[in-house]
């Protein structure tokens, strides 16, 4: 039988959601995310793309005792109707058994051997290894979703609420470094694209709802309430696991819930549901996180235009430590700063080689034959903004574009000086295997 699953949670380790380029503590009051009116409807609003979706309005007329008794509930109730139709579940088939995403797709199912069956019948075994969850957010069928939903996958399948029916859908672009995947679904009708609008994560507050949509362990349109437990986390998101800025929500989200919406009550978008803190059980613990809506809006333009390519971040090419790691007596010896993020290894070819960065050597006495270690150059700002622990460097790095030029304060034999060094895509991984395969 076959057994569907997406891979929302790693247990054990954790690889979480995110965001670069803005703070989303820095927020004011935001009308859109507040609670709707029970007077009147709210405004119709607008996805990044210009898809228009109407407004949540509350129930003005008194509560039906049979129904919902609360204006809370009430307003959930009327979400769920207004935006339960954007909302799509996805279910793929691997193109690549040996991958990494496949891999640790066929962990989880080991580890949570559940078979729900799919709207079409797909609950029998037709080849889908994996379901995850998506949304709408252009009239042309665009759906964004999680990058590791889909990626290596070689057939993606799309369901519709209400419809039984399967639509092929192909991967448009994927921002493998935010957990982030656009694919367009192929021949549904018009009519039933429904775009859901994309909210400001960046005004948001602590204590606000959350809806969260999908299918957790299969189970197709699938509902969670909660709050936004904290906009203060940070956590390693993507490919190159660097630590980026998240929504926690205490709202249950499973496997199976990931790429879905989590919405506030005006139902709008304010992040993508991604991954969850398990505690070791492999399911919802009540720390869900959602990468930011904003996160999306940067990217979606790019991802349209991507032509079914993978979006690029760029890299110094370098291995790095946090200067504090010395002990106070060799950061004396080697006049180095108490903080700041010690470059270990340059990479050859990488634009950190390109500007003439230094990482550790090792000096021999000629006399002596004595070895000792050169610690390397440190850095201490990015473009004037300090760099205080070896965290922040990626984050500032990442959210910059391939082709930019950024000045790094570098403190190397007590001597500070600026030095200006043009991004690239680069591989670091790649460039490490290479480098230590020419070392043995």
């Amino acid at each position: 039988m076959n057994k569907t699953l997406s891979i929302l949670a790693l247990t054990g380790s954790l690889v979480l959601g995110g965001l670069v380029g803005y703070d989303i503590r820095e927020r004011s009051a935001d009308a859109g995310g507040s609670a709707p009116s029970t007077q009147a409807a709210q405004t119709a609003g607008t996805t990044a793309s210009g898809a228009q979706g109407q407004m949540v309005q509350t129930l003005a007329q008194p509560y039906s005792s049979s129904r919902a008794r609360t204006e809370s509930e009430a307003n959930t109730v009327q979400v769920v109707k207004d935006r339960r139709d954007g909302l799509v579940l996805i279910t793929v088939k691997e193109g690549d058994n040996s991958s990494a995403q496949a891999q640790l797709r066929q962990r989880l199912q080991q580890q949570l051997p559940f078979d729900f069956g799919l709207p079409d019948g797909g609950g029998q075994d037709q080849g889908a290894t994996a379901t995850g969850s998506g949304f709408f957010v252009t009239s042309g069928g665009d759906i964004i979703t999680n990058n590791h939903v889909v990626e290596g996958a070689s057939e993606i399948t799309v369901h519709l609420h209400g419809n039984t029916k399967g639509y092929k859908a192909r991967v448009v672009a994927r921002a493998p470094d935010f957990d982030l995947a656009l694919i367009r679904v192929e021949g549904v009708p018009a009519s039933e694209i429904k775009p859901l609008p994309l909210g400001n994560s960046d005004q948001l507050d602590v204590g606000l709802k959350a809806i969260a949509m999908g299918a957790p362990f299969g189970l197709d349109f699938s509902v969670s309430e909660g709050i936004i437990s904290s906009l203060e986390r940070k956590v390693a998101v993507g490919t190159k696991g660097v630590e980026q800025s998240v929504i926690q929500t205490d709202a249950a989200i499973n496997p199976g819930n990931s790429g879905g919406p989590l919405m506030n009550s005006a139902g709008q978008v304010i992040g993508v549901n991604t991954q969850i803190l398990t505690g070791g059980i492999g399911q919802s613990a009540g720390v869900g996180f959602a990468i930011p809506v904003n996160t999306v809006k940067k990217l979606l333009p790019e991802l349209q235009a991507g032509k079914g390519g993978v979006i690029q971040t760029p890299s110094l090419g370098v291995g790095i430590g946090d200067v504090a790691s010395l002990s106070a007596a060799e950061r004396k010896q080697a006049k180095l700063p108490e903080q700041g993020v010690l470059i270990g290894r340059v990479y050859q070819g990488s634009p950190a080689a390109a500007a003439g960065l230094r990482g550790s050597r090792t000096l021999i006495d000629d006399s002596t034959g004595q070895r000792t270690t050169q610690p390397g150059d440190v850095i201490t700002a990015v473009d004037g903004q300090p760099i205080t622990d070896v965290e922040q460097l990626p984050q500032q790095i990442i959210s910059r574009k391939i082709g930019e030029t950024v000045t790094l304060t570098v403190v190397r034999d007590g001597q500070s000086r600026d030095v200006k060094v043009t991004l690239k895509a680069f591989d670091l991984a790649a460039a490490a295997q290479r480098e230590d395969a020419q070392g043995q």
